[in-house]
């Protein structure tokens, strides 16, 4: 590693316009804080060096249940950034913060030179339970997006649902028309929830459309580690797995390397389609892991 090596630390917005007029896609990597410092070794010095043989164009680093992994998040973008060279965004959440203590982890994020920020509403702590909005903070993430703008010198984006939010009882439509508000307030581009049926991205996106939503849309993609794993995501974010889908799942409930295998086979084919219908990029929720993603990447000749 080399903390010497010159950051090319770009708004991502500026990223999408260079590789729009390239005719390019924009590839980008998602990360999570691990929980031990060997983690921390394993994703910092094997699997983002491995991940960087693919010229990805930025990537993210979550921030955790309740906001919990705040000083991490920070330490991974600022050092993927020092030492790999590649533009990093960091997530933020309104959970469990003041607005002061989120103008202060924004000063924090300035000071480190990282220019781009996800701006969430969070999950609360453990990832279950009702949100409930900390005194002196923000209810809603629309508002943590006006926060940021106002505060100025960061790329924002914001998160989309393509089934709609597990939490909107409305109606899918209801919660794309949220997002709507959220852009409106100042997001530059939206990374959506992972999905497994393209159609459902395709509809989230043309009613955005429909309603003069022009920031890019990016989609959000998962590897299969196992059965379990697979379940137990879509649970917890309400995505659903396809009928079809789940059924060819089962043949692979008591073998992880070759529901990773099916997994590639099924990212790449979605990752196609989505690219060859006008999507802008694709995100990667890489799980840590270098292995899927490669794979995929180089079947589709990125």
């Amino acid at each position: 590693m080399n903390d010497n090596r010159p950051c090319q630390t770009r708004f991502i917005r500026d990223i999408f316009k260079a590789k729009m007029r390239e005719g390019k896609p924009v590839i980008s990597f998602e990360f999570f804080p691990p929980k031990t410092d060997e983690g921390d070794r394993a994703l910092l010095e094997k699997t983002v060096p491995e991940l960087m043989l693919l010229n990805p164009d930025f990537c993210s680093v979550t921030y955790g249940a309740g906001g919990g992994t705040k000083e991490k998040t920070l330490m991974i973008v600022d050092r993927i950034q020092r030492e790999h060279g590649l533009t990093a965004m960091c997530h933020l959440t309104c959970v469990g913060s003041t607005a002061e203590q989120l103008r202060a982890a924004l000063l924090q994020a300035r000071e480190l030179g990282i220019k781009n920020i996800l701006a969430l509403r969070g999950d609360p702590p453990g990832g279950i339970g009702d949100y409930k909005k900390t005194e002196g903070g923000f209810e809603y993430s629309y508002e943590l997006v006006e926060f940021i703008r106002q505060l100025g010198g960061f790329c924002i984006g914001t998160a989309g649902f393509p089934e709609g939010h597990i939490a909107c009882k409305e109606g899918r439509e209801v919660d794309w028309d949220r997002l709507k508000r959220k852009i409106d307030c100042g997001a530059d581009f939206v990374v959506t929830q992972l999905f497994f049926n393209n159609q459902d991205y395709f509809r989230f996106r043309d009613h955005l459309a429909s309603k003069g939503v022009s920031v890019p849309i990016f989609p959000g993609i998962i590897n299969f580690l196992s059965v379990s794993q697979i379940k137990r995501f879509t649970t917890l974010c309400g995505a659903t797995l396809p009928t079809s889908l789940l059924s060819e799942l089962e043949k692979y409930q008591n073998d992880d390397e070759a529901c990773a295998q099916f997994g590639v086979q099924y990212a790449t084919e979605q990752c196609a389609e989505l690219l060859r219908q006008g999507a802008p990029g694709i995100h990667f929720f890489t799980l840590n892991k270098a292995k899927s993603t490669t794979e995929v990447l180089r079947n589709l000749k990125r």
